[in-house]
């Protein structure tokens, strides 16, 4: 007598919900023990792993999944599990089979029938898997072998998630089909009201396996014969139906069904394979399953012994690796002391410190954070001048600033330290500076380390080491320190050319009372009305803006980076929104300067003939957009004869379409008509188009600055003050030219002349 199994509805909703809850299927201890010591070797790589993978039905099921997951494709007719597992990182390799369940011998009540009965199952996959892939080689036409391999060993993991959620249940069944000579498949649907195909097909499905393993795993047991004239993809299953037949026969391991296989010819004939190769299949089966055998374990007198020792092993790595990640730990609090000096260093510079300043700053923290001597901090000469400014700190109180010469018969940086990071004794490099300052250094223990600002060295720190075994200790942070420090400095000193760029920029556009006195009388006195032409100062403008972007630049974004990624480490939230607040500054900077090289250097215009009507019109509807005003009220006049200009029709309508905004928002309250006409000018081959508004209008002195970048009538923090900068510069490379005319309270008027021909 059989012990009773549960009614069939009651089995099929367990099975149902065990279908549904099952994440992954469990390998046996004996595997376990041959995988965990490889995983914990020092260089560990995915294919140490792979031949063990690719032989258990468990681990196969658990990466094939993931790698569904991940989204790595499987390219068609050349499945390879060992090249998709080259695809996953170490760490994702090492987490997945760690992460796999492991059913000791004596795990469950019954112990070892049970384990016997899942060993069996994984001894019979294997004979499948082998099987099928010698007979995919063989068929006419061939098959991918590989697919076919992995198609057998996971043909029955069906059978495995009965045996892994329902033992005894499964134990049962089998037992039944044993002595009632039948096949499993007819005993599960009598008490189960399903078969192990059907609930492999889901969990396949579920876990996303290839589709023609889906297929293989479902139809396996039925007329693959049949099946296979009307549906081709199907063959896959046939040659698995043919394994299973072959591995039955040869009875290799436990497949759960003692009914008589089916007959293997007409199985063979539709994949045209001949009765001798499927004798000679049959004939190399045994020997290719004992390899597969052992290389899993499987053959172990005692797995649970092993299984034991692989985890003790595993556990004493893992401790050892404990004790190396707490030593980086110390490494890392050591790493994190010296943020604390870096922040403490940023977070004392203002934007309105000179790059000296800066530099007194940084030369104090040197000294206090790495506990050294006297240091002593100068700044590259600038090309014009052979004055070096100079940092001594003594002691903590005591600090002072030196103006000194720079040699005349060698560079103030060492040509060695000119780009690159080097710890230097100072005395074979710097006795020049020493003897003008007058300031007793140990020359013994003074040591040189460069400022770096991007590649460039705009420095020299020099300072007393009182601790020699503290180089190779701090070597390493002092490069960090000297080139975080370096490209603060050098975005100082070139916060100071920037001023001296904008004070050229207000030369251009001012007159001094000297430069009036030599103007014809007649022009000296400032008449009531004001007109402003597009002036020849326009090229040197942008030349010298696109000076400055580019000096600006890389300090910007080395200020940026490096604020961002003291951002990610700080653990302040005070501190924290300093460095964000930097970064931010640095970013709004960075796009000043992007608007400044747009100034400087537009795109070369592509001239083509354009019809001036339809310039016209797109500038109206990009000022539209512009302003947020869906239609504006513009009186258009275009003269008959006045047909087309020789221009780049993007840039001049982007011109227009910044002149016709302006307009607009000079008015205060209603917008009313503002009026634009063209005409061809008597004398010359160009056209005169002309934009009138009857807004707020401009005084003399708005006026005279109002085509400058970045000069806004507007209060500050509205808006950059580019639009008239852009729409001159535009005209101006189009070989046109713009004159503005304008009263206070009584409007503007804009005249643009363009080439026709």
């Amino acid at each position: 007598m059989h012990e009773k199994l549960p009614n069939a509805t009651f089995a099929a909703r367990q099975v149902e919900l065990a279908v549904n809850n099952l994440d992954s299927l469990s390998t046996l201890d004996c595997v376990a023990s041959q995988y965990l010591p490889r995983i914990i070797q020092s260089h560990f790589q995915p294919s140490v792993l792979t031949d063990i993978i690719e032989s258990d039905p468990a681990l196969a099921v658990q990466f094939l999944s993931l790698i569904s997951r991940r989204g790595i494709s499987i390219p068609d007719g050349r499945f390879s599990l060992a090249n998709l597992l080259d695809k996953l990182t170490v760490n994702e390799l090492r987490n997945t089979i760690l992460s796999i369940k492991v059913t000791p011998t004596s795990d469950r009540n019954n112990g070892e029938g049970e384990y016997k009965n899942k060993k069996g199952l994984f001894i019979h996959s294997l004979a499948v898997a082998c099987c099928a892939k010698d007979i995919a080689e063989l068929a006419i036409p061939q098959m991918d072998s590989q697919l076919a391999y992995c198609a057998g060993l996971l043909h029955d993991i069906g059978k495995l998630a009965i045996e892994e959620t329902m033992p005894k249940s499964f134990t049962l069944i089998t037992e039944q089909a044993e002595s009632s000579k039948q096949c499993s498949r007819a005993v599960e649907q009598e008490h189960l009201n399903i078969d192990h195909t059907v609930i492999g097909k889901r969990l396949a499905q579920k876990w996303q396996m290839p589709n023609l393993i889906v297929l293989a795993i479902w139809l396996h047991h039925n007329q693959t014969v049949t099946i296979c004239k009307d549906m081709p993809e199907a063959r896959i299953a046939a040659v698995v139906q043919l394994a299973d037949s072959l591995a039955r026969q040869s009875d290799i391991g436990l497949s759960g069904s003692y009914d008589i296989p089916k007959p293997a010819q007409p199985i063979a004939d539709i994949l045209n394979i001949s009765s001798e190769q499927l004798q000679l299949i049959h004939h190399n089966l045994k020997a290719a399953v004992e390899r597969k055998i052992k290389l899993l374990g499987l053959n172990l007198p005692k797995p649970q012994t092993e299984y034991s020792k692989a985890i003790q092993t595993v556990a004493a790595q893992f401790a050892n690796r404990d004790a190396e990640l707490s030593d980086e730990n110390r490494l890392l609090q050591s790493a994190s002391s010296h943020l604390d000096f870096i922040k403490d260093f940023i977070l004392n510079v203002s934007p309105n410190n000179s790059a000296i300043n800066i530099a007194e700053n940084l030369a104090t923290q040197w000294q206090k954070f790495y506990q050294t001597g006297k240091v002593c901090l100068y700044l590259a000469p600038s090309v014009s001048s052979q004055i070096l400014e100079v940092v001594v700190v003594e002691n903590l109180s005591q600090r002072e600033t030196f103006y000194v010469n720079a040699p005349v018969d060698t560079s103030a940086i060492p040509k060695v330290l000119m780009n690159q990071f080097m710890i230097l004794n100072a005395h074979e490099y710097i006795d020049w500076l020493f003897e003008q300052l007058n300031i007793d250094f140990d020359i013994n223990r003074t040591k040189l380390v460069p400022l770096l600002s991007g590649s460039k060295t705009i420095g020299i720190i020099a300072f007393e080491l009182n601790y020699p075994s503290d180089l190779k200790l701090f070597e390493e942070k002092f490069k960090i320190s000297a080139s975080i420090a370096g490209s603060i400095i050098g975005m100082a000193l070139e916060q100071r050319k920037e001023q001296h760029f904008a004070e050229h920029f207000a030369e251009l556009f001012s007159v001094t009372p000297e430069a009036v006195q030599t103007l014809p009388e007649e022009t000296q006195s400032i008449p009531e009305s004001k007109e402003i032409s597009s002036v020849d100062s326009l090229d040197a403008l942008a030349e010298m803006a696109a000076g400055a972007a580019h000096e600006l630049n890389n300090p910007l974004a080395v200020i940026s980076g490096r604020a961002q990624l003291l951002a990610e480490d700080e653990g302040d939230k005070e501190k924290k929104q300093i460095l964000e607040q930097i970064k931010k500054n640095a970013n709004e900077a960075s796009e000043i300067i992007e608007d400044l090289m747009s100034f400087a250097e537009p795109p070369q215009p592509k001239p083509t003939p354009t019809r001036i009507p339809q310039m016209i019109e797109e500038a109206i509807q990009l000022a539209g957009r512009k302003t947020d005003i869906e239609k504006i009220d513009i009186q258009v006049e275009v003269d008959d004869d006045t047909e087309t200009v020789l221009i780049d029709s993007a840039q001049i309508v982007s011109a227009i379409a910044n002149i016709i905004s302006n307009a607009v928002e000079s008015y205060k309250t209603d917008i009313e008509p503002i009026k634009i006409s063209a005409e061809n000018e008597e004398t010359a081959d160009s056209v005169k188009l002309t934009i009138t508004d009857s807004g707020c209008g401009m005084d003399a002195v708005t006026l005279k600055k109002a085509i400058q970048p970045f000069f806004s009538a507007k209060e500050a923090g509205r808006k950059r003050g580019m639009g008239l900068a852009y729409a001159a510069r535009l005209i101006q490379i189009n070989k046109g030219s713009l004159s503005i005319t304008s009263h206070p309270d009584e409007g503007t008027t804009v005249n643009i002349y363009l080439p026709s021909k």
